[in-house]
């Protein structure tokens, strides 16, 4: 912290910390950051917070903490300064980490971000970046994944399947050379949270990605972060630049025998590719398409040896996970559902952003209390979760914990935490008729029942909406989910029939009209 203080204020300028997240230099940061500047502060450039109704957010740094101002547009700058905004004073909301919206949260994986520099590996270490992995090269490979298996981390891409399980069969697969292999493909309706953190964090991932590798031998590893991200994929790659120079990537990691380099791999924004066996493939040079399993990626996945595949979020957590312990990580959540999720409040909704918390919140809690209800103030009405091809919920589902099993239970599932609200202006026919619509445009076409059967949905619903043979075509529409849940050869086609089954299930009247 060169030119420092005591306390972290400069001796010199205010420090004044403005979002370069792209939502927030979306509505402006970058002119706000540029006004500040020329007013004599010195500003840094963050992540997001995620409280993406105040961006651009512009915080302060004072005695007291960072006191925060927002949504600032570049025309209230001059005024802010003059009221003693930096000196924290004047019309502001307060000491950001006071607030109630972020001390009801319990930030594990996002814990750096909006807080550091991401762009610096000095701000990553002065903020306890590292710590995990100097831990994980002190311990044996084996001892790595059994931690992991310890804390119960399941993949937050949506599957849900127990990520030290997979290291482990990993680690045990006999090979010449290994891989790690991150899908940053985020491609469903209302998430963002991997794009935050790679924009917010870059190192958490590169640090994760790197314990993995140490846990199951692998030498060579690729991110596979999609086109439509230019902001991420260049704080991702500055960030692996800077860490090669440090000796975090390459050969004699942190002065030990573990030998890993990573690369940035563009994806042309095929949706199917954030199916692991479809993004493989894209990896290899080929058509985004899925692959027939058995045998599975973490026996034969890129260019046939055995891989580890993992979501973002799933490696930005190991870091903290080794760092502070399995035991620690594992007393967040409930039952099955160990440690933070990462929700992602969007669509109709007031306060929209990214909200991280202990598994077990009720999904009325993050709507109303997190979210403040619906953007028009109209009542909410329906609520899909995980992605486009996760349930419409109606609003009396709101006491559903957020866990793995309670969402099974109920015929839906969380997928990577993408929450979108809709309010009573909805027509729920049509959303079911989107779901099948979706599907025939991103299908990869490999497998029959996806590729025809979301054409044939689409035709089905459009029947019943316009009162043809209406109870004929409704039993014609379960039997076809009923194929293409069974018949599909990946999730895709799978579970296109979720958000249709579960639009008929609670909003049946949208459907008689």
């Amino acid at each position: 912290m060169r030119g420092m203080e005591a306390g972290g204020v400069s001796a010199g300028k205010r420090r004044v910390y403005v979002p370069r997240d792209s939502a927030a230099r979306s509505v402006g940061a970058d002119a706000v950051a540029e006004r500040i500047a020329a007013a004599g502060a010195e500003v840094v450039r963050t992540g997001s917070r995620g409280m993406l109704w105040l961006e651009p957010l512009v915080e302060v740094e004072t005695p007291a903490g960072r006191v925060g101002y927002g949504p600032v547009a570049p025309e209230d700058v001059d005024g802010l300064v003059a009221a003693g905004l930096l000196d924290g004073q004047g019309e502001s909301i307060g000491v950001v980490e006071d607030l109630p919206w972020m001390r009801r949260q319990q930030r594990v994986t996002f814990t750096r971000v909006g807080i550091v520099d991401p762009r610096s590996p000095e701000d990553y270490e002065a903020h306890g970046g590292l710590a995990g992995l100097r831990t994980a090269l002190r311990m044996s490979p084996a001892d790595v994944v059994e931690e992991v298996v310890t804390s119960g981390l399941r993949g937050r891409g949506g599957a849900g399947f127990p990520t030290g399980i997979k290291w482990r069969t990993v680690l045990g697969a006999d090979a010449d050379i290994k891989f790690v292999c991150c899908n940053a493909d985020e491609g469903d309706s209302g998430t963002f949270a991997d794009r935050m953190l790679i924009e917010g964090d870059p190192f958490t991932l590169i640090e994760g990605m790197t314990i993995a590798a140490h846990a199951v031998g692998a030498s060579e590893g690729y991110v596979y972060l999609r086109s439509e991200y230019p902001d991420a994929v260049e704080t991702l790659t500055e960030a692996i630049e800077a860490a090669r120079a440090r000796g975090w990537l390459g050969e004699r990691i942190l002065g030990s025998d573990l030998t890993f380099d990573l690369h940035v791999r563009v994806g042309a924004g095929a949706y199917i590719c954030g199916e692991e066996t479809s993004m493989l493939e894209s990896l290899e040079g080929k058509r985004g398409q899925v692959r027939a399993k058995p045998p599975i990626p973490a026996l034969e996945g890129l260019f046939g040896r055995p891989t580890v595949v993992n979501n973002v979020l799933s490696l930005a957590s190991v870091p903290a996970i080794l760092a502070d312990g399995a035991e620690a990580y594992a007393a967040l959540g409930v039952g099955r559902s160990r440690g933070t999720s990462v929700f992602q409040l969007g669509g109709n909704i007031a306060r929209g952003g990214i909200v991280e918390t202990a598994f077990g919140i009720t999904l009325g809690e993050l709507v109303d209390d997190l979210g403040g209800g619906t953007a028009s103030g109209r009542p909410a009405r329906a609520v899909q979760v995980g992605g486009p091809l996760g349930a419409y919920l109606p609003v009396e589902k709101f006491d559903l914990p957020m866990d793995y099993e309670a969402f099974a239970a109920a015929g839906a599932m969380l997928g990577h935490g993408g929450i979108v609200v809709f309010d009573d202006t909805v027509d729920m026919a049509a959303m079911a008729r989107f779901a099948f619509s979706f599907c025939a445009e991103e299908s990869c076409g490999k497998c029959t029942p996806c590729r025809v059967g979301a054409v044939r949905g689409v035709e089905t619903i459009d029947r019943i909406r316009t009162g043809q043979e209406r109870e004929k075509n409704l039993v014609l529409l379960e039997d076809l989910c009923e194929l293409m849940t069974d018949g599909s050869l990946c999730a895709m086609g799978g579970l296109t029939p979720m958000p249709v089954r579960s639009a008929v299930r609670h909003f049946g009247e949208d459907f008689a009209k």
